[in-house]
């Protein structure tokens, strides 16, 4: 049996955040780096993609993602197609480099996904594939398996179809940009296109009873070699894009339902019981929702902007637990349904940085064509559940550890000091405990006190912060 990691300690005046960076993926057991044997195979591979024979690099496909991104899973074009629209969207073609049973295929298995931390990245697949034999960048002939998807005039699936195809991606944006376009005015005519398509999606999402609670992200960033905390709500643009991803996302759910073989993104209906707790939660904090109002439309009344509504939504985070995969191959899975978006869904658009999209896509290709889903895809469903809760439960440790540190560094040279903030959770198990979200930083952190009622503002005094085990603690004063 392996020894189980320990943290290496340091002393505090020594501390940096690289070697916080380093004892968390010590901790964690993480793979910070990939053998030679697979570095060397995914050079082989990069160097002879399976390009397929349809050539649609007629279609003017870009990509959208945040700054310096450079693992491009997906590229759109948006057109108008009578009273509807068409959708193209090119997902990176992995299995067009990546063999079953290969030595890159093996540790992607192990792997699971791209981890995410800070400046920090943990790569599913080398990044010669990842950021660049297989990435879409602009002005590159790349494999894909692209969708074609036909909506009405309300925006609903008239029609989906994915197969092999070489694309060429004609230009790289990023969020923040495009952003700054469309509020000054002078965005080209797709980005307008995508708003047009998105506000038909959201309200199909509402008609369907769909949620998303627009948590404002705690996000790490650096100034100066100082790296900083922030909360920020995702711009319009943001939210856009990602209705497009789960456009395709259901329509990968209907195939592969159809075709009753594929493996779904489920998330269970929340019970009565745990709506009825939201509910005391809402009158504690003051905020009216009638009795005729259902969660879904209750959540939409929200604003993030407002400490008490903040509260508000991170108590509602507890009715969207058990989300996980469901594989299939004959006997529909019991629950389909991703409840949060009100219909099935699939992780089809992220096989640069999850692994589970590689094979979904493969069934969804393997029906749209009429022939048999490969051996290799059959063969590893069953596991791929299991495989992806280890990796998004280590996904999740990873960043939260991380978030940590950078709390605890931050905040190390003021112990003693008093800050503002609000009462966002309450602990039932132990009394005098819960969560307080500080205006200045940008932190959440534990808290102590004899009363901590949800929603308050209140004064805080930081009595811990140690980086060496990443904790920050804080009392009320009066």
């Amino acid at each position: 049996m392996a020894p189980t990691p320990r943290i290496h300690v340091l002393p505090v005046a020594a501390f940096t955040f690289e070697q916080g960076i380093a004892d968390i993926q010590r901790l964690l057991a993480l793979p910070v780096s990939f053998p030679p044997e697979v570095e060397a195979a995914a050079a082989r591979a990069a160097a002879n993609p399976r390009l397929p024979e349809l050539d649609r690099t007629d279609i003017a496909l870009v990509t959208i993602d945040p700054p310096g991104s450079m693992d491009l899973d997906q590229a759109m074009c948006l057109e108008r197609s009578g009273a509807g629209y068409r959708v193209y969207y090119a997902i990176a073609d992995v299995a067009a480099f990546v063999t079953a049973g290969d030595a890159v295929d093996v540790e992607a298995n192990r792997r699971g996904e791209t981890l995410y931390g800070a400046d920090s990245r943990i790569l599913l697949y080398p990044g010669v594939l990842s950021e660049g034999a297989a990435s879409l960048l602009p002005d590159q002939l790349r494999p894909a398996l692209l969708w074609t998807i036909e909506l009405d005039a309300r925006g609903e699936i008239v029609t989906a179809d994915v197969r092999r195809a070489r694309v060429r991606s004609r230009d790289k944006f990023d969020y923040p940009s495009v952003q700054q376009r469309i509020d000054a005015g002078s965005a080209e005519p797709m980005w307008l296109l995508l708003r047009e398509i998105a506000g038909l999606r959201k309200q199909l999402e509402i008609e369907r009873g769909g949620v998303s609670l627009g948590l404002p992200a705690q996000e790490i960033g650096s100034n100066g070699g100082q790296w900083q905390l922030a909360y920020r709500v995702m711009d319009p643009i943001e939210d856009w894009n990602a209705q497009i991803s789960l456009l395709t996302g259901m329509a990968a759910a209907r195939l592969m339902l159809a075709g009753r073989i594929g493996l779904l993104r489920t998330l269970p209906p929340p019970p009565p019981e745990a709506i009825a707790r939201l509910r005391l939660t809402a009158t504690a904090l003051d905020i009216a929702w009638p009795d005729a109002e259902s969660y879904p439309d209750f959540i939409r009344t929200l604003d993030p902007a407002l400490p008490r509504h903040v509260a508000m939504l991170t108590s509602a985070t507890t009715v969207l637990r058990g989300a996980g995969y469901a594989a299939f191959n004959g006997a529909l899975p019991e629950q389909p349904l991703h409840s949060a978006i009100a219909a099935p869904y699939a992780h089809v658009t992220a096989p640069l940085r999850r692994l589970v999209d590689r094979y979904a896509g493969e069934v969804c290709v393997a029906l749209c064509a009429g022939h048999a889903v490969p051996d290799w895809v059959r063969i590893a469903l069953p596991g791929l559940p299991a495989t992806m809760a280890a990796a998004d439960h280590r996904a999740g440790q990873y960043q939260r550890a991380i978030i940590d540190l950078i709390e605890a560094l931050i905040l190390a040279h003021r112990v003693g000091d008093i800050f503002e903030g609000t009462i966002i959770s309450t602990d039932s198990r132990r009394s005098g405990g819960g969560t307080v979200m500080l205006r200045e930083p940008a932190i959440e952190a534990r808290v102590t006190g004899a009363a901590l009622p949800l929603g308050a503002d209140v004064r805080v005094k930081l009595v811990a912060a140690d980086p060496l085990r990443r904790t920050t603690s804080f009392q009320i004063v009066g």
